[in-house]
């Protein structure tokens, strides 16, 4: 199956900076792909280069198949996107610029279609404020009505969720469901919320330093040999003095009155809960724990100072 998105050994490089280094991933249509990194990994310069606001330095960007460079009229007009904040005319309401942004890229913004648009993201109610009085995440919601309303077949969202409470981060995390699943869209998102990616994402890239260090399922690299444990135990103190004794004592990631968590090997579970058990440590439970956050931060950490929440 041609992907929808493919991009090919993609550098970009600034004097002597070399931002993106031979980059390649693809994304199959109804994907909804994570794209992450830390900060200065190269994720922006990727989404500029994505949507012909930079050009490479060499490689390739093909989109439906068809080369980005050849066809750049054709495969923009087919995707929509938001790329770091959203502009808009602060002086005019939400209306008024959907409207505006409707003329420009010939879509329908027809009173209907915008007032769909509005009620998607959460706006309808403000629909006729002036953009001036919106907050920066009523802007981000604003920002993703722009972005369907030539209803494009991939959407790229570069933090999408910026500024906004929990309650409306799930509601854009909803909405990209649904138009995932409802409507058939290929999502592209880019995030620094990992939780968030995860709960939403099937497949995933993660750049570090402008390299490409691991691609796949998200579930597939979630599940691997390695997996981090939150053992109950009493005495708690006994406990840590134990196996600071032992080969797992470099494996301790936390520890609070109560439970010690830690990084081991699948098959060392069961041993670590055997070696509490003969040192007389209550277990009162072993919960393993594989979220991507973690898998993120051990992927990356040794190399860059990685900040998540």
């Amino acid at each position: 199956m041609t992907p929808i998105i493919e991009v090919k050994n993609l550098t970009k490089k600034f004097k002597e900076i070399v931002a993106v280094d031979s980059v390649s991933f693809s994304v199959q249509k109804g994907d909804v792909y994570g794209f992450l990194g830390p900060n200065g990994a190269g994720k922006s310069t990727t989404i500029r280069m994505m949507t012909t606001l930079i050009a490479p330095t060499s490689g390739s960007i093909s989109f439906f198949g068809k080369s980005l460079e050849r066809n750049r009229k054709n495969i923009l007009s087919r995707i929509g996107s938001i790329i770091e904040k959203p502009d808009f005319y602060l002086y005019l309401t939400a209306r008024k610029n959907l409207r505006i942004l409707g003329e420009l890229s010939k879509a329908d913004y027809s009173n209907k279609k915008i007032e769909e648009l509005l009620d998607l993201v959460g706006l309808l109610s403000r629909a006729d404020s002036k953009v001036k009085t919106y907050s920066y995440g009523m802007k981000q919601r604003l920002g993703l009505a722009q972005a369907l309303l030539h209803d494009p077949e991939i959407i790229i969202l570069d933090e999408p969720t910026n500024g906004l409470d929990p309650f409306g981060m799930k509601e854009i995390r909803d909405l990209i469901l649904y138009l995932s699943k409802e409507k058939g869209k290929t999502i592209f998102l880019s995030s620094h919320i990992l939780s968030e990616v995860e709960m939403i994402a099937n497949r995933m890239v993660i750049l570090n330093k402008g390299r490409v260090i691991v691609e796949g399922g998200v579930k597939e690299l979630l599940t691997s040999s390695t997996v981090t444990v939150t053992y109950e135990l009493s005495p708690i103190s006994k406990a840590l003095d134990e196996l600071l004794q032992t080969q797992w004592a470099n494996n301790i990631v936390r520890s609070t009155k109560s439970s010690v968590t830690m990084t081991v090997q699948n098959e060392e579970v069961w041993e670590l809960t055997k070696f509490f058990i003969e040192k007389s440590i209550q277990v009162h439970s072993a919960i393993p724990v594989r979220s991507l956050e973690e898998y993120f931060i051990s992927l990356t950490s040794e190399e860059a100072n990685v900040l998540v929440r």
